[in-house]
């Protein structure tokens, strides 16, 4: 116990002081981007006997971004997720598997055209997530992975204060704790959102 805390101690003093010198060196320019959206989820892999279709799913929250040409946006956003499985024998009722929790991203952009005077603008982004798992519908939360992660690219289109972007994320890890009852191997993802930008 005494060997952790100075452990954390020193990953959060790190932590503060990259993120002072990223501000520094990109002579921030901050926004406040409340988003809402739409995701179809589906996975590497169809489980034995059956097939999985992506259904839609939503998620709503924000992001800060720092920087002008360069930025860096993390994010916290409520998300449900939504995909059907259909067993190969017709006895068997379809499962329409819902998950809930939070994403957490951390993005690094570009932006490929306009400035932060301009009207339009296009943007280049990617970067890693986070995903806490709160909730499961009608299985067992137990028998899935609390935490999970996944990588991400994006673009974005600013028109005015509104934006509009897509990323396509793939999972890191896999969402079932136990690969030995049932493997559906990794997490593929297609996010829609809108937002508008509210610059501090």
């Amino acid at each position: 116990m005494h060997n952790i805390k100075p452990y954390v101690m020193r990953q959060t003093i790190l932590t503060l002081c990259l993120c002072i010198f990223a501000l520094h060196v990109l002579n921030a320019q901050v926004e406040i981007k409340p988003t809402i959206g739409i995701n179809f989820t589906d996975f590497s892999k169809d489980p034995q006997g059956g097939d999985s279709k992506a259904k839609l799913g939503y998620q709503v929250g924000g992001s800060i971004a720092f920087g002008k040409k360069l930025y860096f946006e993390p994010g916290i956003y409520f998300l449900r997720q939504s995909t059907e499985y259909t067993s190969a024998n017709s006895n068997q009722p379809d499962v329409d598997f819902k998950i809930s929790g939070l994403r957490i991203p951390m993005a690094v952009g570009y932006k490929l055209m306009g400035d932060e005077n301009s009207e339009f603008g296009l943007r280049a982004f990617g970067g890693a997530s986070a995903f806490i798992l709160t909730h499961v519908k009608d299985l067992d939360k137990e028998d899935f992975k609390s935490a999970s992660f996944g990588a991400f690219l994006g673009g974005g289109l600013d028109i005015s204060f509104v934006f509009i972007e897509l990323q396509y994320q793939w999972s890191l890890t896999k969402v079932q704790d136990d690969v030995s009852q049932i493997d559906v191997g990794n997490s593929r993802t297609l996010f829609v959102n809108a937002g508008v930008r509210l610059r501090l």
